[in-house]
């Protein structure tokens, strides 16, 4: 009689459903976006918005999974053809030992041509530019989403939170008419 290997032998030991693998972190997994740009609708009229893939060295797609990006001062840039993301700061990778990444270099972005051509278009005009929305990852890659924007100045900040406080107050008198 043939002799069993032992992969055989823990193979038909093992007679239970099989065993679940640990859940996905959600930022990995694309349920949830690594970095937001806050401060971006407050200060800016965002127009349209674009995805771009971002080109990252190894150590920055860990950096992101971790958490460690901020878009707060970050700004993109459309030169000779080719779009350009200023002011990201992605922060070292925890387990990296040698050659580590600059935190803010500049990165390049990757559109289509039509797509650059329409973000030169809208950025040539007077008060408008390019600001990063948000980092999230979409099938394991690190995508950003960047919206054309026009600068808010105060007055129209403050008219902003007048909306923003009026449609509050209206959502609580619905609710509250609705649990009489």
């Amino acid at each position: 009689m043939a002799r069993q290997s032992t992969y055989q032998v823990q193979a038909a030991q093992k007679t239970g459903p099989p065993q679940k693998s640990a859940p996905r972190d959600p930022v990995a997994a694309g349920e949830r976006d690594a970095a937001q740009n806050r401060a971006a609708s407050h200060n800016y009229f965002l127009m349209d918005r674009f995805e771009a893939g971002v080109s990252l060295r190894g150590s920055e797609v860990k950096s992101i999974r971790e958490g460690k990006a901020n878009l707060k001062d970050s700004y993109g840039l459309v030169k000779n053809g080719e779009a350009w993301l200023l002011n990201a700061h992605i922060g070292a990778y925890s387990h990296e030992s040698f050659d580590v990444h600059d935190a803010v270099r500049t990165r390049k972005l990757l559109l289509h041509a039509g797509e650059i051509r329409k973000l030169i278009d809208q950025t040539q005009a007077k008060g408008f530019t390019l600001i990063p929305t948000r980092l999230y990852f979409r099938n394991g890659r690190v995508k950003c989403e960047l919206a054309v924007a026009k600068g808010k100045q105060d007055w129209d900040k403050r008219a902003t939170e007048r909306k923003r406080e009026a449609d509050k107050e209206a959502r609580a008198a619905v609710a509250r008419g609705k649990s009489r």
